[in-house]
């Protein structure tokens, strides 16, 4: 067994501190990665926080991970000692059904293993990238292009897969009006690809505030939601609509949005239920979906994608003692646009 160094929660209410945890053997097809930054997702807080439903404490989290490998295992054919490697929301799936054998492992129907708070192949208690070191299954490492700061890099495992997967989906592309709701780590990820696509991009947040990032990120338009004047003027206009908003939201006001056939996709995960009136989808055809992360080969498209467009996060790079502090703005939307640890400032044990 592997010791590494953590900041690890030991309940939904304490404050993340410094301990250690165990990682398993390399195995001959795992991956030994040397983590050297780690994304803070909303995930994290609602995962620890118990927003989701109870979590298993002490508990490591952290599912954006960027570092080098320092070690593989015998059978190990996709990567080597020293390249850059990812390590995003999924860690390992059943391999055996339909979805897994289609490709889209990140709907495994027996239950994907996630990279921290699930049941792993042995039985333990995944943990994850707010760490020193990470031991994966090499079908799960992602290689990060030489051309990604390492550290931006590290958001994209999540927050840019999270927002490319649907775009690409729903055919966000030359010809599309696409509005993203919500101006946060995702929501900043979706403008981006979005406008790289060719699709002419509209923001919708609470307020002006981010309006000029908005612009200076692709935006075409940038629109207040708190003025209700904003839902009659783009009332029946929009091809697709991804919403990264993790809290409730009036789903029907954004589905009157829609154009003809036109889709609301939901990547945001509010705890609460958010309903939805049946009328409201019936004109225009309308639309109501879900999108979690994408696979692993697409996620691996969207790294290759971001070093051929020159797409990164932007982000805030913080030291591990400023964790806990990290957290709290994020619930306070005090962050442009993504926080990342450096893991070189965990302490030694």
């Amino acid at each position: 067994m592997l010791t590494a160094r953590a900041y690890v929660a030991p309940s939904a209410t304490d404050p993340l501190a410094p301990s250690t945890i165990e990682r398993r053997d390399v195995g001959p097809h795992d991956v030994l990665v040397e983590i050297k930054f780690a994304g803070i997702c909303h995930s994290d807080i609602h995962t620890v926080r118990g927003d989701w439903g109870p979590a298993p404490y002490p508990l490591t989290v952290g599912h954006e991970i960027a570092g080098i490998v320092s070690a593989v295992g015998g059978e190990v054919t996709k990567h080597a000692v020293g390249d850059r490697a990812g390590v995003g929301c999924l860690v390992n799936s059943c391999r055996e059904c339909l979805n897994c054998r289609r490709g889209e492992e990140q709907y495994c129907l027996k239950g994907g293993v996630g990279t921290y708070a699930a049941v792993d192949v042995d039985g333990t208690i995944t943990q994850g990238g707010y760490c020193s070191h990470i031991v994966v299954n090499e079908d799960f490492v992602l290689r990060i292009p030489q051309s990604i700061d390492l550290a931006a890099a590290a958001p994209l495992l999540c927050a840019g897969i999270t927002t490319y997967s649907p775009l690409r989906h729903w055919g966000a592309g030359p010809g599309k009006k696409v509005a993203i709701v919500g101006m946060g780590g995702l929501g900043h990820m979706a403008v981006k690809f979005a406008a790289a696509l060719g699709a002419e991009v509209t923001v919708l947040s609470q307020s002006l505030a981010k309006q000029e990032d908005g612009k200076r990120l692709g935006a075409d338009e940038y629109l207040a939601t708190s003025d209700p004047r904003t839902f009659e003027l783009l009332e029946n206009r929009f091809d697709l609509i991804v919403n990264t908003v993790s809290a409730a939201v009036d789903v029907n006001k954004y589905l009157s949005l829609l154009a003809l056939d036109g889709t609301l996709v939901n990547v945001g995960a509010p705890p609460e239920p958010l309903p939805v009136a049946a009328f409201t989808l019936f004109g225009n055809r309308r639309s109501f979906a879900g999108s979690s992360i994408g696979s692993i080969s697409q996620t691996q498209e969207m790294l290759d994608y971001c070093a051929e467009q020159g797409i990164a996060c932007e982000i805030e790079v913080i030291s591990a003692e400023a964790i806990n502090e990290a957290w709290e703005r994020v619930l306070a939307s005090d962050v442009r646009y993504r926080f990342v640890i450096d893991i070189a400032t965990l302490p030694q044990p």
